[in-house]
């Protein structure tokens, strides 16, 4: 049986400290039929350099590069353009899969779900495990309402999503958090985002990310609400409260 084809898209900005493990952590999986779509957004540093090279050494990765600096979500949207495969999937250029990821993902989504997500665990700058792991003990799918209130992290380079099964996987332009508000797009339409509650990757802390601020995570995500979803005030006060709740309690 042919393996479906996986674009793998993937913004880079100033990642040459992390971008070769991230690839790597690529040509190890066990499903082997991929395209690796990096956009460079005009980085500063080797990030280029270093993707060429990889780039040498498999034709399966793409690099698309930025005249000027447009932001993570341009990026991300340059590489769906680009991609020709029936699963779209997300990676950052900092993060990490297991080697099966893709295999147990595509498995898991089988014919009929159209937007999938696993558990991940967290690591440092060093790839020191943090000892946490994010969405491992969710059993559900989720709808819009559900993803309103946060009610499932929904990393980013965990997701999959099928390109037949919605009209425009496009990310709204926000500089920061697009992904949640291209989750939320997706829902809006109907469809559920379904998790494979297993850990099939790693997100990296770093010490200055945005996951880092409590407070600026909390504004973007008031915004999102206000400004993007157009949410009354208060059910954006529900929601901002169900999600503030979430952060503070979840383990």
């Amino acid at each position: 049986m042919v393996k479906k084809l996986v674009s793998i898209v993937t913004p880079s900005f100033n990642s040459a400290k992390y971008i070769e493990k991230t690839v790597q952590s690529v040509f190890a999986q066990t499903h082997d039929n991929w395209e690796l779509i990096i956009v460079d957004d005009y980085s500063t540093d080797d990030s280029v350099k270093i993707i060429k090279q990889l780039r040498a050494k498999d034709n399966r990765v793409k690099l698309i590069q930025f005249p000027s600096n447009q932001g993570a979500a341009k990026a991300r949207n340059a590489a769906i353009d680009q991609a020709s495969g029936e699963f779209i999937a997300f990676l950052d250029s900092d993060d990490i899969w297991h080697p099966n990821k893709l295999e147990c993902q595509l498995d898991f989504m089988g014919n009929n779900i159209d937007f999938s997500f696993t558990a991940y665990e967290l690591i440092d700058e060093l790839d020191r495990l943090l000892g946490k792991q994010v969405d491992a003990d969710q059993v559900r799918s989720f709808n819009y309402q559900d993803m309103l209130k946060k009610k499932a992290t929904l990393g980013c380079s965990t997701v999959i999503v099928r390109q037949s099964g919605f009209s425009d996987i496009s990310m709204p332009l926000l500089r920061t958090g697009q992904d949640y508000a291209l989750w939320l797009k997706l829902l809006k339409t109907g469809k559920q985002a379904h998790v494979l509650n297993k850990v099939m990757g790693q997100y990296r802390i770093l010490p200055n990310s945005i996951s880092r601020n409590k407070f600026k995570k909390a504004l973007r995500q008031w915004e999102i609400y206000r400004e993007v979803e157009k949410l009354p005030f208060f059910q954006t006060t529900v929601c901002f409260s169900f999600y503030a709740l979430r952060a503070v309690f979840r383990k």
